[in-house]
């Protein structure tokens, strides 16, 4: 369970060992470390924190170090700005200078380098929720345009997750302003990156992206109080459920659907229990499979109902496997388990030297996922974002429940804030 840090104690640097947990209170550009809280885990941490121009700015919280500060050294003379970028005096000094000026390099190379990657993705993303905002509005008046977005659209997802591209989520949404375009598109963007580790073509991935894009089309014919309602009555939830068969006849005046985008429309809420709606069939298609898992998932995390309180990525990936196991493919959900990882985006954790992350991207390795850390200190959208699998030595010591944290740490690392959840498709297999 982690807790909040007691009031930091200012320290000198001479006075920092092995199993401190530090705050350098610099900017992030000032140091050579991937952040400026992290518990001291090595000679080379505590050199490189020694050589640092810091004096007056580090500190240390007792109650999450294993370890009191070394004596202070008097008349220790401080490094002057920039000292460790000016010339060593000693062969070991300058190795060390080399060093801090490499890491300092190749964590800015980093970072700008996931920054990229983020803004070519999110730029994507908007360009997909405008297009399927537009198509969704327009479906009732003019069906056979607002078909054609959407498959053009659909075509141009497939294409990106076939090359590997970089793609998005926004999960755990504020609830206020969210639209159905951003549902849509979770649920496309899932069904993609699942379908594409089911070893779907890009055909069939680009059918797939339509049908789930247009999955809730059919929704514009019911009434808006319905779509929110917490609990509906009988003839009510009667009602809400010909949403599909609505769907349908919009999808077949558009005239851009083949019969598995049409397949994904009609039975995305069926499961192979029979449980599901609206016939209760258990042998709906492989796309509509796909369709009926992912949807669940984004709503158990997103639900429709404002009144409704989601789950956390993790929770939601947990009721699926233990208690709604039953109604999908179980070659399916395990293949989601695999790609969401242990952490899937969106869970908060606490790292082994006690930072605190939120996970925004699955890793290589399911244990090991793109964290963005905890800093109070900087603007959210300039924290530094780490690869875990990229950084030897740190690992993930547990998950966390918002409930678990103080109130301002919660309000910075809010994971319900309307965040990119990255995935990179080309490590699939």
């Amino acid at each position: 369970m982690w807790k909040k840090p007691e009031k930091p104690i200012a320290i000198d640097p001479s006075q920092v060992v092995i199993g401190m947990f530090v705050w350098m209170d610099v900017s992030w550009d000032d140091h050579p470390f991937l952040y400026n809280r992290f518990k001291i885990s090595d000679d080379k941490q505590v050199a490189t924190i020694r050589a640092l121009p810091i004096h007056g700015k580090l500190y240390y919280h007792p109650e999450k170090s294993s370890a009191q500060p070394a004596p202070f050294v008097e008349g220790a003379v401080p490094p002057t700005p920039m000292a460790h970028m000016q010339e060593p005096e000693s062969a070991q000094e300058s190795e060390l200078a080399k060093e801090m000026v490499r890491q300092n390099k190749e964590k800015h190379e980093r970072l700008q380098k996931q920054k990229d990657a983020a803004a070519r993705a999110d730029r994507a993303w908007e360009q997909a929720a405008k297009v399927t905002r537009e198509a969704m509005l327009g479906m009732g008046r003019s069906p056979k345009q607002a078909g054609e977005q959407l498959l053009n659209l659909s075509k141009t997802t497939a294409s990106q997750i076939s090359q590997g591209q970089e793609v998005l989520l926004h999960l755990l949404g504020d609830k206020e302003g969210d639209g159905p375009q951003f549902h849509a598109l979770n649920v496309m963007t899932l069904a993609m990156v699942l379908g594409k580790v089911a070893g779907l073509t890009e055909a069939q991935l680009a059918e797939v992206a339509l049908g789930t894009l247009a999955h809730d089309i059919g929704k514009i014919k019911v009434p808006p109080h319905l779509l929110k309602a917490k609990v509906r009555a009988k003839h009510e939830e009667a009602f809400y459920r010909e949403h599909g068969a609505y769907g349908l006849e919009l999808a077949k005046l558009s005239g851009a659907f083949g019969a598995t985008a049409m397949s994904v429309i009609a039975d995305h809420h069926e499961y192979i229990d029979g449980s599901g709606w609206p016939t209760g069939k258990t042998t709906a298609g492989p796309a509509a499979r796909i369709a009926a898992l992912v949807n669940r998932y984004d709503r158990l995390c997103s639900p429709e109902s404002p009144e409704r309180e989601g789950l956390m990525p993790s929770e939601a990936l947990a009721r699926l496997f233990k208690v709604e196991s039953a109604k999908f493919d179980q070659r399916l959900l395990n293949m989601l388990i695999r790609l969401l990882g242990v952490y899937p985006p969106g869970t908060l954790i606490r790292l082994n030297d006690e930072s605190l992350g939120l996970v925004v991207a699955p890793g290589k390795e399911s244990l090991r996922p793109t964290v963005l850390i905890y800093s109070p200190e900087m603007d959210k959208r300039e924290a530094p974002t780490i690869d875990l699998a990229q950084v030897e030595g740190l690992k993930i010591e547990e998950a966390l429940r918002p409930s678990s944290l103080p109130p301002e740490v919660l309000r910075w690392i809010n994971p319900r804030q309307r965040l990119s959840y990255f995935f990179t498709t080309e490590k699939t297999t």
